[in-house]
């Protein structure tokens, strides 16, 4: 019984990690769906077409070169070399070693754990660059005011998790006799093994059994910080890509309610009852725009969570950009941290949202910040995951303009034109030909 010990404490340990991993993520996809409906399975083959060119061909990333082809190594090598988590996960349950090895013979095997290696020193290599790009040459958008205390940590932090996974995995390579001798896949950690040279084969077993533990230890608990961290977007890019807004940018959503209004107004014989045009609102919402999270719809939500924080939107956007408020980052940070705030409220009332005096617009967001905004959509063509901030701060706008009244003057007095006048300007119809005789 004690020699299965090690196996049992494995299996304990993977059902503990796996299982807190599903409960957030239940969490997750039951904040998320605190939103309101919203159809997004039009299109399918442009949809599948995004998320396989966005998501996992990272094709907007590579436009900023440096950042872009550094993302894609730690990309493709922290996925791929997650692959190994599966001989791992037979290892420890069962109490082999190396279970693939001789399944696959050395030629595969090798080849495997050989470009696993190499993908592994080019992981090292690119967090390194992207710890002195954070932290020493101190790129500017890494340091707006946003992103001082958890959120500048959050990103240390992460950078220090990859640092060290992939230096166990070497590690364990290195220190694993038996595979250094068979000579197949010790491509880099041959380089590491003479560090241990001086160590007895007891001693070389120990560091070789201590590197594998913490190594699938360690990559349980990144497993569970996702949830905690920016990291989030990891497994969120993809249904956010697939599920994002596909009209062309600018064309914004129409309330049926409002629309057939203005049918009336401006033909009394209409039909208020036609066919709405598609992607309008069917009837007349309880509350028009968004004042809170629970007023925005579930991708909005999805996109607050899946919000990388790579402040390339607020590096781009024009109003950021000439000293005001806004910042579209930030937008996506505070709408997620109301949206963490709200779960929490139901999670300790019972599966229920309390009312807790608090919202969105003004306790998070300022009407400053909506206010600054040029609706350029630069930040939602910058965006590397398809995030559209732009859609939040229309919706608070929406609801500061239909419910409380609360445009600025300049906005207020152009539709008091529109409504007297039928023209922005402050003169009638009559007089709009004026200008001609001057």
């Amino acid at each position: 019984m004690e020699k299965y010990l090690p196996n049992i404490f494995f299996a304990l340990i993977l059902i503990a990690g796996i299982g807190y991993f599903v409960m957030n993520v239940r969490k997750l996809i039951r904040n998320i769906k605190l939103g309101k409906d919203v159809d997004r399975t039009n299109n399918q083959p442009e949809r599948w077409k995004n998320m396989a060119k966005i998501a996992l061909g990272q094709y907007k990333m590579v436009r900023r070169p440096l950042s872009g082809i550094l993302h894609i190594i730690v990309y493709v090598g922290f996925i791929l070399i997650n692959i190994e988590l599966l001989e791992i996960v037979i290892d420890g349950v069962f109490g082999t070693h190396r279970v693939f090895q001789p399944l696959l013979g050395n030629g595969l095997y090798g080849f495997l754990i050989g470009s696993f290696e190499i993908l592994a020193a080019l992981v090292l290599v690119a967090v390194t660059i992207f710890w002195l790009r954070r932290n020493i040459h101190r790129v500017k958008r890494f340091w707006n005011k946003e992103m001082l205390g958890w959120p500048k940590n959050d990103g240390n932090i992460i950078l220090y998790f990859e640092m060290v996974l992939m230096t166990l995995f070497l590690v364990m390579n290195a220190t694993d006799a038996n595979f250094q001798q068979a000579g197949a896949g010790n491509v880099i950690s041959q380089i590491i093994a003479p560090w241990f040279n001086e160590y007895s084969p007891e001693t070389l077993h120990t560091i070789e059994k201590t590197a594998w533990w913490l190594h699938i230890v360690g990559i349980l608990i990144f497993l569970n910080y996702l949830y905690y961290s920016k990291h989030l977007h990891i497994l969120l890019a993809f249904p956010n890509t697939f599920f994002a807004n596909l009209k062309p940018k600018g064309q914004f959503n129409n309330l049926e309610a409002v629309t057939n209004e203005v049918k009336m107004m401006m033909d009394p014989e209409a039909d208020p009852y036609a066919m709405p045009e598609e992607g309008a609102e069917d009837e007349e919402p309880a509350k028009f725009g968004a004042s809170d999270v629970m007023d925005l719809n579930w991708v909005q939500l999805m996109n607050a969570y899946t919000c990388t924080e790579c402040g390339r939107c607020t590096s781009s956007c024009p109003a950021n950009l000439t000293g005001k408020e806004l910042s579209p980052r930030a937008i996506m940070m505070k709408t997620r941290d109301r949206l963490e705030e709200v779960g929490k409220n139901i999670d300790a009332n019972k599966g229920e949202f309390k009312p807790d005096g608090k919202q969105l617009l003004d306790d998070y967001i300022t009407r400053e910040e909506l206010w600054a905004c040029t609706t350029c959509n630069a930040c939602v063509q910058e965006c590397p995951v398809s995030i559209d901030p732009l859609s939040i701060i229309m919706e608070m706008r929406r609801y500061l303009v239909m419910e409380e009244s609360a445009a600025p003057q300049e906005l207020n007095m152009m539709m008091t034109n529109i409504e007297n006048n039928g023209a922005p300007w402050q003169y009638s119809q009559m007089d709009r030909l004026n200008w001609k005789d001057e």
